[in-house]
C-alpha cells in the first residue's frame, strides 16, 4: 500500500505542479490551475496512506519517489531523455531513501 500511495502521490503532485507551469510558463489558460489544485489536494491526501510512524520520515522517503517520477515525466511527457547525471542522482536518492525508510530503529539510535 505504501508504494502505491507514494506513486499516486508523485503523479498527482507532478501533474498539479505542471498545471501551474503550463499556465505561467507555457501561456496556457488560467483554467489549467483548477485541475492542478485538485491534483495537489489528492497528492496530500494520498501521502496519509503511507505506513510510517512519522510524517517527516515518510516525506523524506517520498522525495526520492518524486525525483524519479519527475525524471520519468521529463522523459515520457516532455520528451527529454535523462542523462548520466539524472540517473546517478536518482540512484543516490534511492540509496538514501532506503536508509531512511527501511533502517531498523531502536531506542539506542533514535530519539
Amino acid at each position: 500500500m505504501t508504494l502505491l500511495a507514494f506513486m499516486g502521490a508523485a503523479i498527482a503532485e507532478i501533474a498539479g505542479c505542471f498545471s501551474f507551469w503550463a499556465w505561467l510558463k507555457l501561456n496556457k489558460s488560467i483554467i489549467w490551475i483548477i485541475p492542478g489544485i485538485l491534483s495537489l489536494m489528492l497528492f496530500a491526501f494520498l501521502l496519509t496512506f503511507v505506513e510510517s510512524d512519522f510524517a517527516g520520515r515518510a516525506y523524506a522517503t517520498y522525495g526520492t519517489i518524486y525525483i524519479i517520477a519527475s525524471i520519468l515525466w521529463m522523459w515520457g511527457i516532455e520528451g527529454n531523455s535523462p542523462d548520466l547525471f539524472d540517473v546517478i542522482g536518482s540512484l543516490i536518492c534511492i540509496i538514501g531513501a532506503a536508509i531512511i525508510f527501511l533502517a531498523p530503529r531502536s531506542s539506542l539510535y533514535s530519539s
